[in-house]
């Protein structure tokens, strides 16, 4: 079957539900590969991880993929293309899991894909770019608490520093490889040729209520945000809880509450997300004043500039507010990420793609990150979102409909047509 038989064709999501079926009994299935028999607990380079590897290259053979393990550990399926100069389109996201999760956030953007690759196996319709399916093994991070090492190793971006991370067991990472079947050494073999690339396009849950408020199924990501993360350490004076003054006291705790406040009010003021989700107290008696206080602050925008300055804006302040109380703050950021931008051809494409089905286009920015920042290093990006129940995940209660699985495949079929038909031969050549 040629592209333009393929596109004359209509696709209804409701023709692709048993599909869809299939996807989510996919799901259901990586579900029970955890490490704890009470939640899906599935980590980068651990016996769990192998084996959704082995399982999903199965399902990638049976839709007439060739499949390998790269360097890195990815699970890679090849659809290949009948001209072997042909550039290739990346479709992926990942594998692993944070503990207790949910069973679609990441999974369902590496089986979508391979599902409908089986399709045009099935109906012998070839492509004029190569597909490269990619499970990628670490996006959570929660291993070894640097995200992206699957997708930073595909992208060529790997950082020699990271072989001394260690897990909650003391495993370094590169001691992980070795365990795994890798060689720590090898991993650069994992980076693709940026010249070689067509595009990454990714399938996601949307993580969050805009699609659901909106009653769409699928919508176009625009941008994904940048984030900066500071663990934030507020200095005051331990005392006994019956004999300090009120008038006298430096109460670290009280500060960091007046110093929260101040955060979620400068959020709103300057239009980003911050969140602070982690606070220790010391000394942590029920009689002594609070002498110490530390907390972390999460902040993100789509524009990189107006997130720093408020940042920058939030440190005077709590600088301020701390000399009124006789305290001090020391802020250390311990992670910083870019907004990434779609690139603008896909999105229009996307856009043809949803006018073609009859579909409305909702576009919304991205507020988590996703392996997509990780190559848009050596590529052009796209994605589309998932409605999920209640904008719920990293939570078993994560939850998509079959209708909703339905409408992303044909959004990915359409998509995957019309790029074969409409890019440029600029693009599609080597």
């Amino acid at each position: 079957m040629t592209l333009t038989q393929l596109s004359s064709e209509s696709s209804p999501a409701s023709n692709l539900e048993p599909l869809a079926a299939q996807v989510m009994d996919w799901c259901d299935q990586l579900a029970t590969l955890s490490a704890m028999p009470d939640g899906i607990h599935r980590f980068y380079l651990t016996p769990e991880h192998q084996a959704c590897n082995k399982q999903v290259a199965i399902w990638m053979r049976q839709a007439s993929m060739q499949t390998h393990i790269d360097a890195a550990g990815n699970l890679i399926g090849r659809y290949a293309s009948d001209d072997p100069q042909a550039k290739t389109l990346i479709i992926g996201s990942h594998l692993d899991t944070i503990p207790n999760a949910g069973r679609y956030d990441g999974i369902l953007g590496v089986l979508l894909p391979i599902a409908i690759i089986g399709q045009l196996a099935r109906s012998n319709t070839k492509l004029p770019f190569h597909i490269d399916v990619i499970g990628f093994g670490d996006e959570e991070g929660i291993r070894f608490g640097a995200t992206l090492l699957g997708s930073r190793a595909v992208a060529g971006t790997w950082q020699p520093a990271w072989w001394q991370l260690q897990d909650s067991d003391g495993i370094k990472l590169n001691q992980a490889f070795e365990h795994f079947g890798l060689s720590p050494t090898d991993v650069g073999q994992a980076a693709y040729d940026a010249e070689q690339l067509l595009a990454y396009l990714e399938v996601h849950i949307e993580q969050g209520p805009v699609l659901e408020q909106q009653d769409l199924a699928v919508g176009i990501v625009s941008a994904i945000a940048g984030a900066r993360r500071f663990q934030i350490n507020i200095q005051g004076h331990a005392g006994h809880a019956g004999t300090v003054p009120m008038t006298m006291r430096q109460d670290a705790l009280l500060g960091a509450s007046e110093a929260i406040l101040l955060i979620e009010h400068t959020a709103k003021e300057f239009g980003v997300v911050a969140t602070v989700g982690q606070i220790e107290c010391g000394p942590g008696a029920v009689n002594v004043i609070p002498g110490n206080v530390t907390f972390s602050l999460d902040i993100r925008s789509v524009d990189d500039g107006v997130r720093d300055a408020a940042v920058t804006k939030l440190q005077q302040r709590i600088s301020t507010l701390c000399e009124q109380r006789q305290l001090t703050n020391q802020w250390r950021q311990i992670h910083q990420a870019p907004a990434v931008k779609c690139a603008p051809w896909l999105i229009d494409l996307q856009r043809q793609t949803m006018a073609s089905l009859h579909q409305p286009t909702l576009e919304l920015m991205s507020g988590a990150g996703h392996d997509a920042m990780a190559l848009a290093d050596i590529t052009d990006i796209a994605m589309y979102f998932v409605r999920c129940k209640g904008g719920i995940s990293h939570h078993p209660a994560e939850s998509v409909t079959h209708a909703d699985v339905a409408a992303a495949l044909v959004a990915l079929q359409a998509t995957i047509v019309t790029l074969g038909q409409a890019v440029p031969a600029a693009h599609l050549e080597s």
